[in-house]
């Protein structure tokens, strides 16, 4: 077996980043199907947390609360509603907002959903044991690095063009 293909190659970071995540996340959506929630998708979990904590939001503040763009927030808010898990109502404050906010549906599969989240953070706990610093906090601070000098700025300085060519 070729172990090239289970592996991203190290260098191409962003194909890990989305290969470890779309482990974990997989992983995590098979428990979630395994407990009769196929509909459900670990990406909601922020969402149901933020609306549980803040009470309805506009998309621009849950994106905010979940540290998402405002699109992630409002694709996520669109795939929760379809299953049903959210309604979008407008803003008594504001009629040009819609605030998103839990359903009955969602309320009562909280138990379930808080039973999976509390695993999930025991599971993380026990992966970080096993690393070399805990995940969250190596991405915090990736985060951080990238905030402070932008990627592309990184690249830029890093690009050599081939001779008689531009910069992509």
């Amino acid at each position: 077996m070729n172990s090239a293909r289970n592996h991203p190659d190290p260098v191409a970071v962003g194909t890990l980043l989305r290969h470890v995540l779309e482990l974990l996340d997989g992983d995590v959506a098979k428990v979630y199907e395994e407990q009769g929630l196929a509909e459900y998708r670990p990406r909601f979990s922020p969402v149901v947390r933020a609306l549980l904590a803040e009470g309805p939001l506009p998309v621009r503040d849950l994106a905010a609360a979940v540290g998402v763009t405002h699109s992630a927030a409002s694709q996520t808010a669109a795939q929760m509603a379809r299953a049903g898990l959210v309604t979008h109502t407008p803003d008594p404050l504001d009629a040009r907002r819609r605030l998103v906010d839990l359903t009955p549906k969602a309320r009562a599969l909280l138990p379930r959903i808080e039973a999976e989240w509390e695993a999930t953070v025991a599971a993380m706990a026990e992966l970080d044991a096993e690393l070399s610093m805990p995940l969250g906090e190596l991405l915090r601070e990736v985060a951080e690095a990238v905030g402070r000098r932008p990627f592309r700025e990184r690249v830029a300085a890093a690009y050599r063009p081939p001779r008689g060519g531009p910069m992509p």
